[in-house]
């Protein structure tokens, strides 16, 4: 499956699509979070190049050691290279911890919805800033996560105003990282959204690798179709607009 064979028109496209966008709309800047991992590398890369105020966080939140070395590296790079770059760091851990404290036990206890509010933790974070600098919040996510399998946070995550690179495959992300020459260490780190306490990564959740459900998503077929459709199911809810009564007249 080959899909884009020049990665240098396809950058420029999506950089003019962005400043486009914010010129029809009169965005003053663009706000992303960093995660260390190759999809928020590429857009943090991508909205640099747009020549806009750029703001990247990066938001430690009981995050791994490595995780936080390689957003760290990334957001320091992008700053030595891009004068436009400006570097945030908020450090969300006693947040977090606060808010959980202070919430009642019997909510506590499922650990997914645990990780879906470090997710939606951070999402503030971009908004307080987007908002403070006339700003808009740019999505990470690729096109297995948004579209196939609904593998992000609702309000979290998922919580963007644009999304530049939902419509390109994971592999595909990782060819323009490649191109964009991103630290090697995130175009070979292990896909993994960095919030379980256990350090489990995406295909520890989902069950099957991003190579196998790009193939369920394209031929219908293949190992991944099982987790494609069983995820698809119980996400539904997230990729579907949000449900509206229709008033009858």
């Amino acid at each position: 499956m080959i899909r884009i064979d020049d990665y240098e028109q396809l950058k420029t496209k999506i950089v003019n699509w962005i400043s486009d966008y914010c010129w029809k709309y009169n965005i003053k800047a663009l706000v992303v979070g960093v995660s260390g991992g190759i999809d928020s590398a590429v857009v943090s890369t991508l909205c640099a190049e747009t020549g806009l105020p750029t703001y990247v966080l990066t938001m430690p939140l009981h995050s791994k050691e490595g995780n936080t070395e390689l957003s760290d590296a990334h957001a320091y790079q992008l700053v030595e290279k891009y004068s436009n770059v400006t570097l945030v760091n908020v450090d969300l851990t006693e947040t977090y911890d606060k808010f959980m404290f202070w919430v009642d036990d019997t909510f506590t206890t499922n650990q997914l919805a645990n990780a879906n509010t470090k997710s939606r933790l951070r999402m503030v974070a971009l908004y307080q800033v987007a908002g403070s600098v006339g700003g808009i919040v740019v999505g990470t996510g690729n096109k297995v996560e948004d579209y196939g399998i609904g593998f992000y946070t609702k309000y979290g995550d998922g919580g963007v105003d644009i999304a530049p690179i939902a419509d390109l495959y994971k592999s595909e992300v990782w060819e323009l990282g490649e191109y964009l020459e991103v630290d090697e260490r995130i175009c070979d780190a292990i896909p993994t959204d960095g919030l379980w306490e256990d350090g489990r990564n995406d295909e520890d959740q989902i069950g099957a690798s991003y190579e196998q459900l790009e193939e369920a998503m394209e031929t219908g077929a293949g190992p991944g179709l099982e987790a494609l459709q069983k995820f698809y199911t119980q996400n539904r809810h997230k990729i579907d607009p949000i449900p509206t009564y229709k008033l009858e007249v």
